[in-house]
């Protein structure tokens, strides 16, 4: 009863990086670097814009947000085809 897409990473990371851009909360330099599937939920990574002593920094949540968003809204719709 999985009616999930399978898509490659690639292509999952080209929308989600569109996705990203278009989002209230986009920061320049934003973006989704990797993905991978743990239990049915897509995890996006990439820069969390952390200091120099690996602490978050007002960017910080913006990124969390966004990624945070499209793991909730994309897990919905596909699944990595490995």
């Amino acid at each position: 009863m999985n009616d999930k897409k399978k898509i490659s990473s690639t292509d999952l990371l080209m929308i989600a990086n569109q996705l990203i851009q278009e989002h209230d909360q986009y920061i320049n330099g934003m973006r989704a670097e990797s993905v991978e599937e743990k239990d049915g939920v897509l995890i996006f990574k990439g820069n969390y814009f952390l200091n120099e002593s690996g602490l978050p920094t007002e960017k910080t949540t913006s990124v969390f947000n966004v990624f945070k968003y499209l793991a909730h809204h994309l897990s919905k719709e596909f699944t990595l085809d490995n």
